[in-house]
């Protein structure tokens, strides 16, 4: 059995759609013949935007998992503003209604401070537990999943003591992630975050992205090979069966929703429908943390009357949720390069088997797959008789008792967990032993590679 050493911050019992991705590859991994050895941080050190306690069910029996210390700049800051801890973690930057001179303190320390981001006190500690691990036992590669991009720093420091390979996952970009901008980041503090961000895409072995577009925003900064391996879903996670029919007609959005991604045009769609007496059995469902500015604009829309908050739920929950809706929500951000944004969600979105409305860019990555599946359409944020068309259909498909699906088994084969972990083995294998799969051939193509 080949073995990997897999570091990643978010694990179990961190919630939220980081810790999915590590945490199924490291389920199917030894299925295509390796063995994860995970380095993580422990619970008490951590700073997790959300619990979920549910998932350490889900740590394959057997998985050896190592958790370290960690400096934790957020439990100073919650010293400052007399708060707990959990209370301070943002998540994305999801907003309230005001923040005060402190938080706007912390925000510029947080900035410019901690540098690529404020989990990289957990740095050295990983370090040092890495390095014992690489020394007390035999590994074959190093693998790194970000963000958070101090991770990256972790895998660069073991890969430069130990001689081994290294791959450098990117769920996110670094530096063009959508709300860099609002990072109050001093000249300095950015050469300092782009000069680590260039060190890494430069000295790994190679780099993984979660889509096309992520790949081409990386390759303009390195010229290591990238490789493509979408987010997905877990078969695992879809079983048994779902409510179909509602008493209302239930759009739902499921996941934190920033102010960047607020969905302006369905807001105003709803409304004219509503006006119109289209839609009178209509019900707005959202479930996690939502941005004050967009609960604000669903109020001043008159939408409160059939809007249901609900405030984060552990992941099985998510899942129900997903699967009871009519219609699933889903909000590409309002940045630049939002093309490139292929959020986890959109794949849980598919395995639910619920059709998908999306709001964001119609010639982006996420787009591309709602009509490669079959799932939905995407329209762009200002389309608002479009959004409207289409919401007015699927509702009056719902109430003729023939409603829309949304990808079906096969189309969403490809993006399930175990065939991803299938294409992270055959890439860990080409890393490791290129010799060997220049001899013997390509282990196996990762999906959406692209020759430099």
């Amino acid at each position: 059995m080949n073995r990997v050493l897999f570091v990643t911050y978010y694990f179990p019992p961190s919630g939220g759609p980081g810790v999915q991705r590590s945490l199924k590859f490291a389920k199917y991994l030894p299925a295509f013949g390796w063995e994860p050895t995970v380095l993580t941080v422990h619970p008490k050190s951590a700073s997790y935007p959300n619990l979920d306690m549910k998932m350490l069910e889900e740590i394959p029996p057997g998985l050896s998992v190592e958790r370290t210390g960690a400096w934790d700049p957020y439990a100073l800051y919650a010293r400052l503003l007399g708060r707990k801890k959990e209370e301070t973690i943002g998540v994305a930057f999801i907003g309230g209604e005001h923040e005060s001179w402190k938080q706007r303190l912390a925000k510029w320390v947080r900035a410019n401070l901690f540098l690529p981001d404020a989990r990289v006190g957990w740095v050295p500690f990983a370090i040092r537990r890495g390095m014992e691990l690489l020394q007390r036992e035999r590994f074959d590669v190093i693998l790194t999943s970000g963000p958070p991009q101090s991770v990256h720093l972790i895998g660069r420091a073991l890969a430069r003591r130990s001689g081994l390979p290294w791959c450098a996952d990117f769920r996110d970009p670094w530096t063009d992630i959508s709300y860099y901008r609002e990072l109050p980041l001093t000249p300095l503090a950015r050469q300092i975050d782009a000069a680590l961000e260039r060190s890494v895409l430069r000295e790994a072995d190679r780099v993984i992205a979660v889509s096309p577009s992520l790949r081409r925003m990386l390759a303009r900064k390195t010229q290591t090979p990238i490789s493509v391996i979408m987010n997905g879903f877990d078969e695992a996670d879809f079983k048994g069966d779902a409510v179909r029919k509602q008493e209302k007609f239930v759009i739902a959005h499921v996941g934190n929703l920033a102010a960047s991604q607020n969905p302006d045009a369905l807001w105003k769609a709803l409304r004219q429908m509503r006006e119109q007496g289209l839609i009178p059995d209509l019900r707005l469902l959202m479930v996690g943390n939502v941005d004050a500015a967009v609960r604000k604009e669903i109020a001043g829309h008159g939408l409160e009357d059939i809007l249901e908050y609900v405030p984060y739920v552990p992941h099985d929950e998510a899942v129900a949720y997903m699967r009871g809706a009519s219609l699933l929500l889903l909000c590409i951000n309002q940045v630049p390069d939002a093309a490139c944004i292929m959020t986890g969600k959109l794949f849980e979105y598919l395995a639910s088997g619920r059709p998908v409305l999306g709001i964001g860019p119609p010639e982006g990555d996420a787009a591309a797959v709602l009509d490669e599946t079959g799932a939905g359409t995407m329209f762009a944020h200002h389309d608002v008789e479009s959004v409207g068309a289409y919401v007015l259909r699927h509702y009056e498909a719902w109430a003729s008792g023939h409603p829309f699906e949304g990808a079906d088994r096969e189309s969403r084969a490809p993006f399930s967990r175990k065939e991803q972990a299938r294409q992270l083995a055959a890439l860990l294998s080409e890393v490791a032993y290129p010799d060997q799969v220049k001899q013997h051939g390509a282990v196996g193509a990762t999906r959406g590679e692209e020759p430099q």
